[in-house]
């Protein structure tokens, strides 16, 4: 049994249901397959908070306001912040950023990733867009022109343009032989969600330890005080930390987080996840293309990693519409070209910012310790500076603001913009 596509995503989840929704309409044959379910459960607004959150910058916003899904999260749960505060635990060095400051309503939105996922995946339910949920991957394999994938199952799928939105480990980009570059950070996050004494205030809070970054990401429960963690730290100290009672476990993140919200009264069950940075050589081949997580992996330093991969799809989405409109093939390495062009010097540049940031907040040598204090000091003290930040994170600036525009400007599913 063969199944034939135009375009074949492997990988249901955020952003390849987005990719897949941006390309809706088009005329092209798409087709989504996924090694898990794609079914949506009933959401209950008393339910624990997932303990997987995502930092949505104003620029993916966009995005998913305009494939349809932005209503659907926000009948669900979204948890808006409109303040930061980071500080060196190390020092008396901080910094604060406002979305006033640029006359913004808000910084952006955490959350939950299910919730992203739920909406998505019901937008995909209701298009024309073909859905093959358990079909895990074994083979990938050029056959004439196309890709012929092989399925667990012994089913075969065929399409000309194979997209890998199948996460770190993808099997698209490991079966294509896609070499990749990494390392591993010789970090753990340990995430969850607390109920602390005192009100986040719209506030993402982010204290850099001894031992890593440790963030306090505002949830939203009528009548409680919520946030979603992320603690890096040694693998070591991982192991400590995940072995403690809940109770424990409490005073300990309290501590850490010098108090700031008050006592930390409850704990839900945590996750520990170690923190590996990966980055495809490649983004694109002849009739292959990698984005999200598949392609690049960055540390959750700035809580950047879904939102490169939304513009990841739409950027492909937009470039693969534009190349079907003027009737070229979109399997061809100069059209994929043009998406890995866009992408890919992005992405590089982000990381090693982030990877800058983390070194300089581990570092232990006195210098390093006042260089940092001092800078963190001298850039609250600009507003100017601080506000060019602000937009940064927002999508709102530089290159980040043409690509959030050029994704609010996907062609029109109907009429392809010639």
């Amino acid at each position: 049994m063969e199944t034939r596509a135009d375009v074949l995503i492997v990988g249901a989840g955020m952003v390849g249901s987005a990719l897949a929704l941006a390309l809706q309409g088009s005329g092209l044959d798409v087709l989504v397959v996924d090694g898990g379910s794609m079914s949506v459960e009933p959401f209950d607004p008393q339910a624990k908070f997932d303990p997987r959150v995502s930092a949505l910058s104003a620029a993916s916003q966009r995005i998913l306001q305009r494939l349809g899904a932005w209503d659907g999260m926000a009948a669900r749960r979204l948890s808006p912040y409109a303040q930061m505060q980071v500080w060196d635990g190390s020092g008396t060095g901080q910094i604060h950023f406002s979305a006033a400051s640029v006359q913004a309503d808000v910084l952006g939105h955490i959350v939950e990733n299910r919730v992203v996922q739920d909406a998505l995946l019901e937008r995909l339910h209701d298009s024309d867009i073909g859905l093959l949920e358990h079909a895990r991957l074994e083979q990938l394999r050029h056959s004439g022109d196309d890709w012929l994938l092989t399925l667990a199952d012994g089913r075969h799928l065929r399409a000309p343009l194979v997209v890998g939105a199948d996460g770190a480990h993808s099997a698209i980009r490991r079966l294509s032989g896609t070499p990749t570059r990494e390392w591993d950070y010789l970090h753990h996050a340990i995430v969850t969600s607390v109920r602390t004494a005192r009100p986040h205030g719209r506030t993402a809070w982010q204290r850099f330890t001894d031992d890593g970054p440790l963030a306090f990401l505002p949830l939203v429960r009528e009548g409680e005080h919520w946030c979603s963690i992320v603690w890096s730290v040694t693998p070591a100290e991982a192991e400590r930390l995940m072995a403690l009672d809940g109770a424990r476990f409490c005073v300990e993140l309290e501590r850490a987080f010098e108090g700031q919200l008050g006592t930390v009264l409850h704990a839900d069950p945590r996750l520990c996840v170690p923190l590996r940075q990966r980055h495809a050589k490649r983004y694109v081949a002849p009739g292959l293309a990698l984005i999200g997580d598949a392609a690049h992996t960055i540390h959750p330093l700035a809580g950047q990693g879904v939102n490169l991969g939304f513009l990841d799809a739409a950027v492909l989405a937009e470039v693969l519409l534009h190349a079907h409109a003027r009737g070229e093939r979109l399997a061809d390495e100069r059209v994929l070209g043009r998406y890995e062009r866009r992408r890919m010097p992005h992405n590089l540049s982000l990381m090693a910012a982030m990877e800058g940031f983390k070194r300089l907040f581990q570092a232990d040598p006195l210098p390093l310790r006042w260089l940092r204090n001092t800078g963190l000091k001298a850039v609250d003290s600009l507003p100017e500076v601080k506000a060019l930040f602000v937009r940064q994170a927002l999508g709102l600036a530089g290159e980040m603001l043409e690509l959030a525009r050029l994704s609010d400007r996907l062609p029109d599913a109907h009429v392809p913009e010639q």
